[in-house]
């Protein structure tokens, strides 16, 4: 029986979104694929892909691939000259990722990169990359702050950082939880609360995805 939540989201999808198949056939495919179902929802996807406008990103930078669900809603958002990287650690996941983008006639705008996020980024800042207009960060919490300071190192003021998955059904308020991904995410309130170049919010969601949220932050000159 699906909850109210979830209708909302159903009701949501039907009235703003319309029917999608290519993002339909990538969650078909990593279904398919065993890949765990945690990708954001259609209605978080399309969130995502406004930001994307309404700062008029013509670089992202994702951290989590998974199977490309939130790269397409990303990528699409791009001009025709865009460019999306993004960074995954399994390499069976960035292999439906790839296929799935490819099938989205996206493959020219996008590069997905295997490998511990952690190290990508490091190896992106050495390399002097240009900075990216928008970050979305889903990937693991508990390095949660180290994708953040990484972000920074690769944007400039004016750039948004999002993160997904930072209320984690209310778990944020226990600080003797003991669950990495909660003090991750601790950890990542607490950096950015200390952070002078960051102007952020929350924003708690309910639907397909229960109870969790984002945080939203625009980096200052």
């Amino acid at each position: 029986m699906t909850t109210e939540w979830e209708q909302v989201d159903d009701y949501i999808a039907a009235h703003l979104l319309g029917d999608d198949p290519v993002l339909d056939a990538a969650l078909a495919a990593n279904a398919v694929g065993g890949l765990p179902a945690i990708d954001v929802s259609a209605a978080q996807g399309k969130m995502l892909h406004l930001f994307a406008k309404m700062c008029g990103a013509r670089r992202i930078l994702e951290v989590g691939t998974l199977g490309g669900y939130s790269t397409i809603w990303l990528a699409r958002a791009l001009p025709e000259h865009g460019r999306l990287v993004t960074l995954e650690l399994e390499p069976h996941h960035a292999a439906v990722a790839r296929a799935n983008i490819a099938r989205a006639g996206l493959a020219e705008r996008v590069e997905v990169r295997v490998g511990p996020a952690v190290a990508s980024l490091e190896a992106m800042i050495a390399a002097g990359e240009a900075p990216f207009d928008l970050v979305f960060i889903d990937a693991d919490k508990p390095s949660n702050v180290a994708y953040l300071e990484a972000a920074l190192a690769l944007t400039q003021p004016g750039s948004t950082i999002v993160v997904d998955n930072v209320v984690r059904e209310g778990g944020i308020l226990d600080a003797r939880s003991g669950d990495p991904r909660i003090d991750g995410t601790r950890a990542l309130f607490e950096a950015v609360a200390a952070e002078p170049r960051l102007s952020a919010t929350a924003v708690q969601t309910v639907g397909t995805k229960k109870w969790d949220g984002f945080l939203l932050a625009v980096v200052q000159g």
